[in-house]
């Protein structure tokens, strides 16, 4: 069974930097996708960054582009997520996501993994 542990959350202050770490297990790291979501209170959980199997595409919500930066290990089966210049409105519970898609003939199977969460805060 596929597992995600997320670690590196906690305190900051603003302008202030963090480096979440999501280190995964149980299933071929190197074929799933990788993403990164948060979730704030009161609020729904949101896409802040992805990237591909191999590392080569990466996308980000405009609210965190040019601050976040999302990498990947796949000879350590882990994704990474540094946060810079970060700001209060970036306080949430940041979660790790695995997908992959396997397509046989007509079928289309779709595997995906979440990670427990981890909490950042950013506050003076």
């Amino acid at each position: 069974q596929g597992q995600l542990v997320e670690s590196g959350g906690g305190l900051v202050q603003p302008g202030g930097s963090l480096r979440l770490s999501c280190a995964a297990s149980g299933f071929t790291f190197s074929s799933y996708a990788m993403s990164w979501y948060r979730q704030a209170p009161g609020k729904e959980r949101e896409l802040v960054a992805a990237i591909s199997s191999a590392g080569g595409s990466t996308n980000y919500a405009d609210s965190v582009k040019g601050r976040f930066t999302i990498s990947r290990d796949n000879a350590k089966n882990t994704v990474y997520l540094q946060m810079n210049s970060l700001k209060p409105e970036d306080t949430a519970v940041y979660y790790c996501n695995a997908v992959s898609t396997v397509v046989t003939g007509p079928r289309r199977y779709e595997y995906e993994y979440w990670g427990q969460g981890t909490q950042v805060t950013v506050s003076s």
